[in-house]
């Protein structure tokens, strides 16, 4: 039986479930479309109430984190700093994407209930697969948060692009599901437990049967598929680009968090002493995710499938980072998890931004003129497509450059070359972007005009704005950072 001391443990994960059994009672039994409080309908007291439950479950986080790690439930869930830092962003991001996607979400009449429920529960997957200390936590919180998200994308029932992008989701994930859990059954099979501590005593003190290795081979194709690293990248480009963007912004944000929680868990946590085996095949799919995701990218005329791309060559510095295997590199591929998380919410708001009824705002040259329509806009985008290309000051080329320096320390300094290689070819594409909002002639018949979502303005130019304060002053963020991984 859990005593209280587990239950105050895991007291922000059980108060969301709460709030979203909650909010699911309201939004059955509120009158959507009539004034209930303050002048607000049902749908937009709805909205405020989920983001407060947000932003209180980030004080719950930050309030109640112990100076020393600690476990419950049996060594099932375990509070740390790499969990506090890990919900700490995840909680943001979601809150960043309810203030955006209301407008989004109430033109295409998908302004419903159901986009929050099913989100707050998704980030309760994220929380519990960044704070698991057992195999079956992992898989626990790894399938909450995969069929939250396979519902998200299938949002818009309308939608035949929204419900294909579910259904490649829902098969493909599935698979790489399978194949994870497949891996995990081979490891338990060879070290006779599921506990990731125990795991990590069994690991060094019986060697390295061919069963364990196994066993991590099939693990490492999960991680690889949750982190939309390559060849394991295939359902991204199309997911991204059917799902409603007030979805997409999520799937390229919280989750890359939570695959690298599940990462480190996995892989240091319980397999840490087969570093020198998962090294070389993280360091091959890092290789591949730069080449595909970077060349790929190039072609491309939608702007979502160009993120998606995008995403697919970030997840590949982000494993520069792991590949270190020590606290330098663990620390280095946490802040650049960060930091795609933060730029990747600024990107997709400035498109939500500019969305409206019947203008989704998903192909480049949709974006044609945009400084002579939205000087701002232009302006924030043109930050965060700097960002993502690592041009200095902004907070990404910090983020690549201690990656770079992490993968140059473990040993590979070719690694390192390859990922300073792509990043000078994936400058193309985002300064292709830029060029078409500043240089290109605006095109007929459409209307480059932000939403007059006050809130939703102001935070979209905070969350631009940061890349650029962060660019100059990241030195508390990586010392935060570093601070979770001592060594």
């Amino acid at each position: 039986m859990p005593n209280l001391n587990d239950i105050l443990i895991m007291l922000p994960e059980l108060y969301l479930v709460a709030a979203a059994c909650l909010l699911l009672l309201v939004d059955a039994f509120m009158k959507a479309e009539q004034p209930v409080l303050l002048g607000l309908n049902g749908r937009e007291v709805l909205h405020w109430t989920s983001i407060l439950v947000v932003l209180v479950a980030i004080y719950l986080v930050i309030s109640g984190q112990p100076e020393q790690p600690v476990r419950a439930f049996g060594g099932m869930f375990v509070r740390d700093g790499v969990a506090e830092i890990l919900k700490v962003f995840a909680l943001l991001c979601v809150a960043l994407i309810f203030i955006y996607a209301r407008s989004y979400l109430a033109d295409r009449k998908l302004f419903v209930g159901e986009f929050y429920t099913l989100m707050i529960f998704a980030v309760i997957g994220v929380m519990l697969l960044v704070s698991a200390g057992n195999l079956i936590t992992v898989y626990l919180g790894l399938e909450l948060l995969t069929l939250s998200s396979y519902a998200l994308v299938a949002l818009n029932r309308d939608s035949k692009l929204s419900s294909e992008a579910a259904v490649k989701y829902f098969v493909l994930g599935a698979l790489a599901s399978g194949m994870l859990l497949y891996g995990m059954s081979m490891v338990y099979g060879a070290t006779a437990t599921l506990d990731l501590a125990t795991l990590h005593n069994a690991a060094a003190h019986t060697g390295v049967p061919n069963l364990l290795l196994f066993g991590l081979i099939f693990m490492i194709i999960g991680i690889g598929f949750k982190l939309g690293a390559a060849p394991f990248h295939m359902w991204i480009p199309d997911v991204y680009q059917g799902s409603p963007t007030a979805v997409t912004i999520f799937i390229g944000s919280a989750p890359k968090l939570a695959a690298f929680g599940m990462a480190y868990r996995l892989l240091e946590s319980g397999l840490g002493d087969l570093s020198a085996h998962w090294q070389q095949m993280l360091a091959a799919l890092a290789v591949l995710s730069l080449a595909i995701g970077n060349l790929v990218a190039i072609v491309q005329t939608n702007l979502k499938r160009l993120l998606a791309y995008s995403t697919i060559s970030h997840m590949g510095y982000l494993l520069l980072g792991l590949v270190n295997a020590g606290p330098e590199g663990y620390a280095s591929a946490l802040f650049y998890a960060i930091s795609y998380a933060l730029m990747g919410t600024a990107a997709f708001g400035v498109i939500l931004a500019l969305a409206r009824a019947g203008f989704e705002c998903e192909e480049i040259d949709d974006l044609k003129g945009l400084n002579q329509r939205s000087p701002w806009m232009a302006f924030l985008m043109m930050l965060v497509m700097f960002s993502l290309a690592g041009v200095p000051p902004l907070f990404g080329f910090f983020a690549k450059f201690l990656v770079l320096q992490s993968a140059i320390h473990a040993g590979m300094l070719w690694l390192a070359i390859v990922g300073a290689v792509f990043a000078i070819i994936g400058l193309y594409y985002y300064l292709r972007v830029v060029k078409v909002m500043y240089f290109d002639a605006p095109v007929e018949g459409t209307e480059l005009k932000p939403q007059r979502d006050p809130a939703m303005r102001l935070v979209l130019s905070l969350n631009a704005l940061t890349l650029l304060v962060l660019g100059l002053y990241w030195g508390p963020l990586l010392g935060w950072c570093k601070s979770v991984f001592p060594g």
